[in-house]
């Protein structure tokens, strides 16, 4: 089985030789029934022949084209925030992916630190945990972190985030690509987030909105960054961002996009010396633990660094004699906030 990174070496065509070329076109093969079945769905809805349910408040969807992380959670938290802040009663409503069986995803354990007063339901059933919202909680608004593709429940702003690492899936649906689904469903989009846009240079950036407007030319267009706030420890401890800087570590996470997170580290001016790459929503075993344990004792290293969704499931604060630090990541806007917040405010509920 493929490592994320190893498999976007593949698809990307990064991976070069007979092997791989192969194995790209056994992947196209499989890609097209995929992509027809995706086309079918869609067209199910834009006909009005699939069922699409309101529930009676505003609700915001956070989603985006492609697998792996694009930096939804810290979106859905500024949004949760923002709403908070005009005194709207919000609830998150997620699938739920990757959670075991009686219990809630990584997603949703971070967003419980970072927002303790805003409830979070998981549920495959959407439409049914925006009214238990509702109806338990008073919500008057509920946002949908990762449900672009989940158009069952009706949305009153479509928010997509867009990669600037990974910004159309290298051109493929899976599983030739990342993409959930073909661009061209980008006009469905309200709004459109590049994120990560401090990883590209401005004519990047324009070529990419130049392409988002070929389908979504109405779409409202902002560019967002993800900037380390502090290093963070299961226990609560904090330490500046700078306080490991020039200095090495080691570094892992379970994660859609492990090459972003590495970027992250090195941009804090970290030395990273040494990697390991888990899958997304990865559940850590004992067994993992004690490996990881092993691996950091090995290394000459200050400290090892993961991703807060990481240390949210481990909560520990060592791995062998080496501190574990999480980089805890808040989303700032750079480009298009205005717009984005007259769209925020078009839908605020009024009393």
């Amino acid at each position: 089985m493929l490592s994320p990174a190893a498999f976007r070496e593949l698809v990307s065509g990064r991976r070069h030789g007979l092997a791989a070329e192969l194995a790209r076109w056994g992947l196209r093969a499989t890609e097209i029934p995929y992509a027809l079945a995706v086309g079918w769905r869609n067209r199910r809805y834009d006909r009005g022949k699939a069922e699409v349910r309101r529930v009676g408040v505003p609700v915001i969807s956070v989603g985006n084209l492609t697998l792996g992380g694009t930096g939804k959670t810290p979106m859905v938290e500024w949004i949760a925030r923002w709403y908070d802040g005009h005194r709207v009663r919000v609830t998150v409503v997620s699938r739920g992916y990757g959670a075991e069986a009686g219990s809630v995803n990584d997603e949703a354990l971070e967003l419980k630190q970072k927002l303790p007063g805003v409830p979070h339901l998981q549920n495959p059933d959407r439409v049914a945990a925006a009214e238990l919202a509702i109806a338990q909680f008073g919500s008057q608004l509920i946002v949908l972190d990762d449900a672009f593709q989940h158009r069952r429940i009706a949305r009153d702003l479509d928010i997509v985030l867009v990669d600037a690492l990974e910004p159309f899936g290298y051109g493929h649906v899976f599983p030739r690509g990342t993409l959930r689904e073909p661009v061209r469903g980008l006009r469905r989009a309200d709004a459109v987030v590049l994120s990560r846009a401090d990883m590209l240079p401005q004519h990047d950036r324009r070529r990419i909105e130049e392409e988002v407007r070929r389908y979504a030319p109405n779409a409202v267009w902002a560019e967002a960054i993800h900037a380390p706030l502090n290093l963070l420890s299961a226990s609560g401890r904090q330490r500046p961002i700078d306080d490991l800087r020039g200095q090495p570590v080691a570094a892992f996470c379970g994660l859609g996009n492990p090459a972003a997170f590495r970027h992250t580290l090195e941009s804090c001016g970290y030395e990273v010396i040494a990697t390991r790459e888990f899958a997304d929503h990865y559940h850590y075993s004992r067994e993992d633990v004690a490996s990881l344990a092993i691996w950091a004792d090995k290394l000459d290293v200050a400290a090892v660094l993961c991703s807060h969704k990481d240390l949210v499931k481990l909560d520990i604060d060592q791995l062998g004699a080496r501190p574990l630090w999480a980089v805890a990541i808040g989303l700032k806007l750079t480009r298009g906030q205005e717009a984005l917040e007259s769209r925020l405010d078009a839908i605020l509920p009024r009393s």
